[in-house]
């Protein structure tokens, strides 16, 4: 059955939304000055205290150094989640599983990092992550399933998450600028997005 990780909390309120039964894991962004779902590990910290019992907490990064990894790590999350590479030092440090996110473009290193014992799964992109765009889900059917967590990510949203599901079955979607308000509207999640994509998920795996 396909859970859902709702990426990009920016608030401690927003995690008192992800009350759904499909919702398994949250991310925060950290040490990503250039987004503006960038937040400091004290605010991180605040949130993953604030989540509902038995939602994970995900601390997500690009090429952190090992001082970046550590104090991810040390605002209590239980998976650390890195786009781009990911320094020895850090694969050797880390107390917590760490996700390896795949922006398409850096697929060719998917067997490399396989191997490695701390990498507990595996997060499919677009090209930009965080950028709501989708990218062309027939890559994906070249990739080897084992063990090790399958989320899916880059631009789903309630009106194409379904397919995403019966298509693929990943352990997880993980979804942000689609359970997001607007630019305009201030950005931050929002509870009817985020009820629709649940509902979303929970249609497909029924179906499936």
């Amino acid at each position: 059955m396909t859970k859902i990780k709702i990426c990009g909390l920016t608030l401690p309120k927003e995690a008192g939304l992800l009350t759904a039964p499909e919702i398994a894991m949250a991310g925060m962004v950290m040490f990503v000055p250039k987004s503006h779902r960038n937040i400091s590990p004290e605010r991180a910290e605040e949130i993953r205290s604030a989540l509902p019992q038995g939602v994970k907490a995900v601390a997500v990064m690009i090429a952190p150094t090992p001082e970046q990894a550590k104090r991810a790590a040390a605002t209590g999350v239980d998976y650390l989640q890195i786009h781009g590479e990911i320094a020895p030092e850090v694969l050797r440090q880390s107390s917590i599983p760490i996700l390896k996110a795949f922006n398409i473009k850096d697929l060719g290193e998917y067997e490399r990092y396989r191997q490695e014992e701390k990498i507990a799964g595996f997060v499919f992109d677009a090209g930009t992550p965080g950028s709501g765009q989708t990218f062309d889900w027939s890559i994906l059917e070249r990739i080897e399933r084992d063990e090790k967590l399958f989320l899916l990510a880059g631009g789903l949203h309630a009106g194409n998450v379904e397919e995403a599901v019966r298509r693929f079955t990943p352990d997880l979607v993980d979804v942000s600028s689609g359970v997001e308000r607007s630019k305009q509207e201030g950005y931050g999640k929002d509870p009817d997005k985020i009820e629709a994509f649940a509902e979303a998920v929970r249609k497909a795996n029924v179906n499936i």
